[in-house]
C-alpha cells in the first residue's frame, strides 16, 4: 500500500487540526525523520491554493480528479467547508477508501459530514455533539445509540473526534496507523496535553 497520508482541505479548513498529527508523522522530539513511515500530502477540490480559516493558504498536491487510489489513510480536516455544496465532492472519496479498507480520520465537520451521509452508521463515534450530527444527517444518520461524548473515538479503522479533540484524534489516528511505539505515542500525546512545565518541574 502507498505510505502517503491523504489530508482533504476545503476552503476555509481548520488549520490547527492537523498540525501534530503531521508532525508525529514527520518528526520525532529531536529532528526531521530521514525515512519516515508515512508521508503528509494535501488533497483539494483543485491544485488552486486553499485557504484557511485564519487566512494563509496551503498549495495542494493533489486535486479530486488526480489523488492516488491508494494510500494509507484520508483524514477530513474540520472547517467550514463541510457546510458548502464542494463538499459533497468528497462522498465518492470516502465511500472508495472505506471500502478498500483504508483508515479514515474525520474532526470536527469532518465527523458531521461523515454523518450527513451514514459512514457512521456501522460505528462506535463521537463529534461536536449528537444534536449537531442528527441535524446534519437527520435521515441518514442512524447511529445515535453508538454516539461516545468522548474528545476522540476510533473503531472500525474509522477515528472521530469533536473539534477540541486534536490530540486525541492526533494520539488515535497514530495508534492505528501503528507510527510508533505506544508508549512513544503516548509520550508525544502527554507532552503537548500537559505541557513542559508540568511534566518538567522546575
Amino acid at each position: 500500500m502507498n505510505n502517503e497520508i491523504l489530508y482533504v482541505l476545503l476552503p476555509d479548513f481548520a488549520s490547527h487540526e492537523m498540525v501534530y498529527l503531521m508532525q508525529a508523522i514527520s518528526s520525532d522530539e529531536r529532528q526531521l525523520k530521514s525515512d519516515p513511515k508515512y508521508l503528509n500530502k494535501i488533497v483539494a477540490p483543485s491544485m488552486e491554493p486553499v485557504k484557511a480559516i485564519g487566512g494563509f493558504r496551503v498549495l495542494p498536491d493533489y486535486s479530486f480528479e488526480n489523488m492516488p487510489d491508494d494510500y494509507a489513510a484520508l483524514i477530513l480536516i474540520g472547517g467550514f467547508g463541510w457546510l458548502s455544496s464542494v463538499a459533497d465532492m468528497v462522498v465518492p472519496i470516502v465511500r472508495k477508501a472505506l471500502h478498500r479498507g483504508i483508515i479514515v480520520g474525520a474532526i470536527c465537520n469532518g465527523a458531521s459530514f461523515m454523518a450527513k451521509h451514514g459512514f457512521l452508521n456501522n460505528v462506535k463515534h463521537t463529534g461536536n455533539g449528537l444534536e449537531q450530527l442528527k441535524l446534519w444527517g437527520p435521515d441518514s444518520y442512524l447511529n445515535s445509540e453508538n454516539y461516545l461524548h468522548q474528545q476522540a473515538v476510533s473503531d472500525g479503522g474509522i477515528v472521530t473526534a469533536n473539534g477540541s479533540g486534536v490530540l486525541e484524534f492526533t494520539k488515535e489516528l497514530l495508534l492505528l496507523l501503528d507510527n510508533d511505539t505506544p508508549e512513544r505515542i503516548e509520550m508525544y500525546y502527554q507532552f503537548n496535553k500537559q505541557g513542559f512545565c508540568s511534566l518538567f518541574p522546575g
